[in-house]
């Protein structure tokens, strides 16, 4: 189902002066780029699409992402660029039934679910920009560079919850880049003929050589960039974090509700068969690894996209179906961006030496629980979804003791906030992705005003990854984040947002994750 995009809420911004033409026109070393000023934050110019990797189309499809070449050509970046091919799921969940903000937007029409996605491309490989709109090269400001999650198989740019000119709005002070990459099949094929099968992870790095490159000319420092994704994108900077240890390029890192270490990489199509499997349904039936993979790149892709979708529909809505296994696209261990043991990376040293945020929402697994579409009212299995939670906040607290043993920089905090406009079901608490409005100061207005408290926390948080992006080290100690000790007697300080009508608090980790080394102890999901 279709929706409009939701309104932000508009807070009093800075009163700058009204920025000239020609500071909507940047050069950088691939082109010049026209922008807009946003339309509801005026203090914002915005660059809605850069290429940084040519089209994935043809002979590049199922290939290591190519970069755009040096140029002095003009771009429009007015409009934002298609996403990346993906399929609209049939499945209900609480995202196309209850918080549509936190999915791709496809505009004003009616799109039905079970289908591929209009306003796709191949030729995706695009990121977005929003600075202070007196920026200039001159301002040397911090930059936040996020990647979408959405489990690897859909999202982008465009998800009105992570849209960021409201923060940047409000704090006149730094930078905020968005990309595009490559995901399920078509980013992570695991083909027999593919010699290197984690394309999206490529592309993320392209991206952001691309913004080392030329940040500088939009008023960023290429020093100072700081990389974060929530979900898959969590678990995507994390990959980075071991793959580019010797050169992140990023001086600080930002893991929202995800880590390598919640990735099942021992469980992975070691045969290729779910790629033969989509190849011999659209047409390309071959035992010739090369072949097969030919025949593949000169398939309309919203065939391949078509069929791996409504497979995976199928497989989830009658799970009992032993014909419908569910087929998997994801990053997979190759031993050189993706690794099989990040114990023994870190063991040896060989992981990134900045610091780094780990974060969890109190109620992750409620988004995964299956949607009650006869009685929404009627509530989940409370149970299951605590325990996806746990899964995933044990694994944060593990990275994070595993940073300690080496002498790494860690934050880290629970999102906790539970507010009408936003969590319209009484089940849903603060589920997984619903700490994404908060950061970026996105929250929608929704069924009932934001309460004062509510734009007060998210404020509050947005200071504070700020703090975090402009001096990883000392910025959050300075406004009252501790590092994470966990060696510490309470097991080390985390803050939790949102919660006991409080905009933050400091909290034991004791307090949080105590089931992560007692199975016996109580997880509360409603603190």
């Amino acid at each position: 189902m279709r929706y409009s995009l939701l309104p932000w809420l508009a807070l009093a911004a800075p009163s700058l002066a009204a920025p000239t033409l020609s500071q909507t026109t940047v050069k950088a070393s691939t082109g010049y780029y026209s922008g807009n000023i946003n339309a509801t934050y005026t203090n914002v110019r915005e660059f809605l699409n850069i290429p940084y990797g040519q089209t994935t189309a043809g002979k590049n499809r199922f290939m290591p992402p190519i970069k755009v070449p040096m140029s002095s050509n003009s771009f429009d970046a007015t409009q934002y660029a298609k996403a990346c091919p993906q399929y609209v799921s049939a499945v209900p969940a609480i995202w196309n039934k209850e918080v549509p903000q936190y999915l791709q937007y496809w505009g004003n029409d009616e799109l039905d679910a079970g289908e591929s996605a209009v306003f796709t491309s191949e030729d995706c490989l695009s990121l977005a920009i929003w600075t202070p709109a007196n920026a200039t090269s001159a301002s040397g400001l911090p930059v936040a560079m996020f990647m979408t999650g959405g489990g690897f198989q859909t999202n982008g740019i465009l998800v009105p919850g992570q849209l960021p000119p409201h923060w940047v709005e409000l704090s006149q002070k730094h930078i905020v880049v968005t990309i595009n990459y490559r995901m399920n099949i078509m980013g992570f094929p695991n083909a027999a003929g593919v010699y290197e099968q984690n394309l999206g992870i490529l592309d993320q790095r392209m991206s952001l050589e691309w913004v080392r490159d030329n940040i500088a000319y939009f008023g960023g420092d290429p020093s100072r960039i700081m990389i974060w994704g929530q979900s898959a994108g969590a678990s995507s900077i994390d990959i980075h974090n071991y793959a580019y240890w010797e050169d992140p390029i990023a001086h600080a890192f930002f893991a929202e509700s995800g880590s390598v270490l919640a990735f099942p990489i021992s469980q992975y199509d070691v045969d290729h068969t779910n790629f033969t499997t989509v190849a011999k349904a659209v047409g390309c039936d071959s035992t010739d690894a090369e072949q097969e993979l030919e025949c593949m790149q000169q398939v309309d892709y919203n065939d391949i996209i078509n069929f791996m979708g409504h497979h995976q529909d199928n497989a989830t809505l009658v799970k009992a179906d032993a014909d419908q296994p569910r087929l998997s696209f994801s990053a997979i261990p190759d031993e050189r961006i993706v690794f099989s043991n990040y114990t023994a990376r870190y063991q040896s040293g060989m992981v990134t030496k900045a610091p780094m945020i780990y974060g969890n929402t109190a109620n992750e697994g409620a988004a995964f629980q299956p949607f009650p579409v006869d009685d929404p009212l009627s509530g989940i299995n409370q149970t299951a979804a605590d325990q996806s939670t746990i899964g995933i906040m044990c694994c944060a607290a593990e990275s994070s003791t595993l940073r300690d043993s080496i002498g790494l920089t860690t934050y880290r905090y629970q999102y906790a906030g539970n507010w009408t406009n936003q969590d319209p079901l009484p089940w849903m608490g603060a589920f997984h992705s619903s700490d994404l409005v908060m950061w970026f100061g996105s929250y929608p207005e929704g069924e009932g005003a934001p309460t004062k408290l509510e734009g007060q926390a998210s404020a509050t948080m947005g200071e504070l990854l700020l703090s975090f992006v402009t001096d990883p080290y000392n910025g959050p100690e300075a406004l009252g984040w501790p590092a994470f000790d966990p060696t510490a007697r309470d097991g080390g300080t985390m803050l939790r947002f949102g919660a006991d009508g409080k905009t933050v608090q400091k909290v034991a980790a004791n307090d949080v994750q105590a089931v992560c080394t007692d199975p016996s102890a109580s997880y509360d999901h409603s603190p």
